[in-house]
């Protein structure tokens, strides 16, 4: 029996996408914004204290592998994840794995893979694509921020996937094993939007969820006062890019929940979470604005050009803005 050809999507966001592409292959129709939904993937948190490159680390998203991780769980289907302690060992599992014609998720660093433009190659060892095949000694990749599938090297791969860094990959690899008969779609999207609403609304701690956003906003505002122009410039910069163009970031996670709210609604057919979804959306736009106002300062382009105290309120509303919408998410009934 022929292995089912794997049919490349693009997608926004690469974990999420590489989910529903996964979990399509074996035959379940979700798209991509109900996986990131129920996977819980809307986050945010700012960490002055860890420094990433240089600079205080900021995400919009949690550890890798929580969302095909939660996907998987909340809708009973059975999966393998495994790391590994060497090159050697992670390039054989691999291949055992395609040689049964199972398409397989990787973690690797973006900086290692050539066939993604150069301005988006930097030490990023949180991207996620799928290995589906072999053609001679060249891997086939279906990385789901990419319009067509591409290949690469066993040699750049190994360099990807064993990047050094925060967070180290190991060579973490992950695949589907089983699919249940039924799966209550239903519950898994209310399990993920009670988790969403615990990790952006409950946290005690002032570094993770809704706090955080107000905490960075209190950190730009000191950024002229407390650092040299040109740290303050890479300090901004490492948020707008996290933001716009690693994985989508801030304002296109926050659209991409919004398309989860309206698709939970019509599938449930609840006005509340069409209403909350139009919400998002919006909420969304306003983290756009705040990014084009950052990279108009980082360019000195005078036009419209805002100052860091006016930045540190634009976030400031999007930071209120969520939290009502996360209380009334909250308080749904189910």
């Amino acid at each position: 029996m022929n292995p089912i050809p794997f049919i490349h999507h693009q997608h926004a966001h690469c974990e999420s996408g590489v989910t529903a592409n996964l979990l399509q292959h074996e035959g379940i129709s979700i798209s991509e914004p109900m996986a990131f939904g129920i996977g819980s993937g809307l986050f945010f948190g700012h960490m002055p204290m860890l420094k990433v490159a240089g600079t205080p680390g900021t995400t919009y998203r949690l550890w890798p592998g929580a969302i095909f991780q939660r996907v998987a769980k909340r809708l009973n289907i059975q999966v393998h994840t495994e790391k590994f302690s060497s090159p050697d060992k992670a390039m054989r599992a691999l291949d055992d794995v395609l040689a049964t014609g199972k398409p397989v998720g990787i973690l690797g660093s973006v900086f290692y893979l050539p066939y993604l433009p150069e301005a988006f190659r930097f030490h990023f060892n949180a991207h996620n694509f799928v290995a589906y095949g072999k053609e001679g000694d060249e891997y086939l990749i279906s990385d789901p921020v990419m319009e067509e599938t591409t290949r690469i090297a066993p040699a750049d791969l190994v360099k990807s996937r064993f990047a050094k860094g925060i967070p180290e990959p190991k060579g973490r690899m992950y695949y589907v094993t089983g699919i249940p008969k039924e799966m209550d779609l239903p519950r898994a999207i209310e399990q993920g939007i009670k988790q969403t609403c615990f990790f952006m609304f409950a946290r005690p701690l002032p570094w993770f969820g809704n706090r955080a956003i107000f905490l960075l906003a209190d950190q730009i505002s000191q950024y002229p006062k407390k650092l040299p122009p040109r740290k303050a410039a890479l300090y901004l910069g490492n948020v707008v890019r996290m933001q716009e163009e690693i994985g989508t970031g801030g304002a296109g996670f926050r659209y991409i929940y919004a398309a989860f709210l309206q698709e939970a609604g019509q599938l449930l057919k609840r006005d509340d979470l069409l209403e909350l979804s139009a919400e998002m959306t919006t909420i969304g736009d306003d983290w756009r604005h705040f990014a084009y106002s950052a990279a108009r300062i980082l360019k000195s382009r005078q036009s419209d050009l805002v100052s860091y105290d006016e930045l540190s309120e634009l976030l400031r509303k999007c930071g209120t803005q969520e939290r009502e919408l996360f209380r009334k998410l909250s308080k749904l009934k189910w």
